[in-house]
């Protein structure tokens, strides 16, 4: 178990280190991963940026994601195909869903980063980084959403994650570290002692002191 994200992030940083990974630049998608990145970004003295991904919840069960949007030009939405089957929906159902999500990685990559334009990854080591993954699907469309921007290797970098999930996820990165990976995952939060809400203003600040 994970004293907290900053403990997380110092283990991953450890893992990470250990790879010597070229031109990296860590990417913390917003607002739990923000702590754990910060960590990494840290220990690998590499810029910290964000990856602006917003859940697309089942009707009814906001929680479970349906799929997501990362934000760039078009955004890149992913969908969950076991959800949408269980719920016997297609991606047409949720078009609101989609636009409404799409306006909101605007409207926060403004907060949080105050209009400056996302990092330059061309040649570069990426590393995503989030607090840890339930689903998969937000983290699908984060490393689907990279692609266009021509990052020389991505890495995933995550403190816990259910097998099949990390599984999955090997397709789309070229590594994947992973602290823990539980065969009888339940939620993120599980893993760790203290799992507190991360604000908008802890995520400003975080930046603000990288």
């Amino acid at each position: 178990m994970f004293i907290d994200r900053a403990d997380a992030g110092r283990q991953l940083a450890d893992r990470l280190a250990a790879l010597g990974l070229p031109s990296p630049v860590v990417l913390a998608l917003p607002r739990g991963g923000v702590p754990v990145a910060a960590e990494i970004a840290a220990r690998l003295g590499a810029p910290l940026d964000l990856i602006l991904v917003r859940k697309i919840g089942a009707p009814g069960h906001a929680e479970y994601a349906a799929g997501a949007v990362v934000d760039g030009d078009p955004p890149e939405t992913v969908w969950n195909d076991d959800a949408l089957r269980m719920l016997r929906l297609t991606p047409a159902d949720f078009t609101a869903a989609v636009q409404a999500e799409v306006a909101r990685n605007a409207q926060r990559r403004a907060l949080y980063q105050g209009g400056r334009a996302p990092l330059p990854l061309a040649g570069r080591t990426a590393i995503v980084v989030d607090d840890g993954i339930a689903t998969g699907a937000t983290m699908k469309a984060a490393l689907r959403g990279l692609a266009h921007r021509g990052p020389a290797r991505v890495v995933l970098a995550v403190p816990v994650a259910p097998p099949d999930v990390v599984e999955d996820l090997r397709a789309l990165a070229d590594d994947v570290v992973c602290l823990r990976i539980p065969a009888d995952f339940g939620a993120v939060g599980e893993y760790y002692r203290s799992f507190p809400q991360v604000s908008d203003a802890e995520v400003q600040a975080i930046l603000a002191r990288a």
